[in-house]
């Protein structure tokens, strides 16, 4: 059953109107400079410990206003928002109700981080809460604000709600979700998001609320559409993943939401936008590379404490044993050297790696090794991988801190990759770092994905 022209027009109508923005933090009198405002950006060697949602509902925080309050709240606060200048650039999230409670926080994180002080001035988050519970919306907004005042306050991200009663009175949306079925009304919820955001910038980024960046996105998208500014498009795509990633003009996203209320219940919102290009003379899709979003596969502490624990028990996954990681390579404020040596889905990236960079694991003791595997390189396309370099074993630990005093060479790099096996006993045992050589400068990002390590258990064990 399609919704008809006019109704879709109406219920768009009523969405714009009854959409809410909460602030749940009173706009302090005077506000502190930066340093005592609470900020995303990590300090000087330490990283901005992950947040967890807590019980602790509005009622344990007396400078918070109450649920009633915000509907009034939101329509004084979108009177500003109408007046204020755009941006060049609002990016869209549209979030619900997830079982690990955090996926949205880690995302907003990592927009913040991966984006400059100046990128930030180019760019506004808009964030539609499509999920009606009471408490977790109360939940979400406080973390949110409680984490992000800084930017809600400078009007960098804004959080919306449409209530469930301006949505479509299709039974089918009721029905779908109750048979598992979400997209109907993930289709809507996308629309909404697409209403509200016309008038805010000049482009609109699409993507979702589990996902992580890459360094200085906006930059590399803004060099894109420049790039592209003789040629006439309707859709960039900085990621191949479903609807994550994809670009448009905002003068597009009245038609758009439109069309994805015309044919909510069709088809799911990746399917639709493809036709939408279509329909717009763009026949072909264009890809940027490199991508800039990936979805994020373990998102909190206790889902990663999980992945570890099974890998444990299988008997061909990695060990991993406690070790300490160094670089030379340059550090960016997203992804650490650290984040090589995980056994979930991070990763550490870097840029413009010179002849003799490395990226070296000290063990905190000798371990016999029977496998190393190190992987470089995007697991969609192969991008960012270590074009020449090797993997050493070192032993001799001294100093303080540690570090090896000889080396030995395991292998190269082939295409990216090297996966070995260690069938010398004497190469493998008393093994206390385990050493990536760049052999070759190379220009543009190097990802490492992972360093896997198995260990030669005894026969005891």
């Amino acid at each position: 059953m399609r919704c008809s022209i006019k109704r879709c027009i109406t219920v768009t109508s009523l969405g714009i109107l009854f959409l809410w923005l909460f602030i749940t933090l009173r706009v302090p009198s005077k506000i502190e400079d930066d340093k005592k405002v609470m900020d995303i950006k990590r300090k000087e060697g330490h990283v901005l410990p992950l947040p967890m949602l807590q019980k602790t509902g509005y009622s344990s925080r007396k400078d918070l206003r109450s649920l009633e309050d915000w509907q009034t709240l939101s329509f004084k606060y979108f009177l500003k928002i109408q007046q204020r200048r755009k941006t060049w650039l609002t990016v869209g999230i549209s979030s619900v109700k997830r079982p690990d409670g955090s996926s949205l926080l880690h995302t907003l994180i990592s927009l913040f981080r991966a984006s400059s002080r100046a990128e930030q001035k180019h760019f506004t988050v808009l964030v539609h809460l499509a999920y009606s519970d009471v408490t977790w919306l109360r939940e979400t907004v406080a973390h949110i604000s409680s984490l992000f005042s800084p930017q809600i306050l400078a009007g960098q991200l804004l959080l919306i709600h449409a209530p469930s009663d301006v949505y479509p009175t299709v039974d089918g949306i009721r029905e779908d979700a109750y048979r598992g079925v979400f997209y109907p009304k993930q289709n809507v919820d996308y629309a909404f998001l697409m209403s509200f955001a016309t008038n805010l910038s000049d482009y609109f980024l699409l993507i979702e609320d589990n996902v992580f960046c890459a360094p200085n996105f906006v930059t590399h998208i803004r060099r894109k559409v420049t790039a592209m500014k003789s040629k006439p498009w309707v859709l960039l795509e900085f990621s191949n993943m479903g609807f994550l990633g994809k670009l448009f003009h905002s003068r597009d996203l009245p038609l758009l939401a439109h069309f994805i209320l015309l044919f909510f219940e069709e088809k799911p919102l990746d399917r639709l936008i493809p036709h939408f290009r279509t329909l717009l003379v763009q026949k072909k899709p264009i890809l940027c590379r490199p991508f800039l979003f990936y979805h994020r596969v373990f998102s909190t502490f206790d889902d990663k404490q999980k992945a570890i624990a099974i890998k444990k028990k299988l008997s061909y996954s990695p060990d991993n044993p406690p070790g300490t990681v160094f670089t030379d390579m340059k550090v960016f404020d997203v992804h650490f050297p650290w984040e090589a040596y995980t056994l979930d889905e991070s990763f550490f990236w870097t840029y413009n790696v010179s002849v003799g960079n490395h990226l070296t694991v000290i063990l905190n003791n000798p371990v016999n090794l029977r496998r190393v595997q190190v992987m470089t390189g995007s697991i969609i396309d192969g991008a960012y991988a270590l074009e020449k370099g090797q993997v050493e074993l070192g032993y001799e630990p001294e100093g303080m801190p540690q570090y090896c005093t000889s080396f030995t060479i395991l292998d190269h790099f082939l295409e990216g990759q090297m996966d070995r096996e260690i069938f010398l006993k004497h190469m493998g045992s008393d093994v206390s770092c385990v050493r990536l050589v760049v052999k070759a400068s190379q220009a543009g990002g190097l990802m490492i994905r992972h360093i896997y390590l198995w260990e030669e258990k005894s026969q005891k064990e």
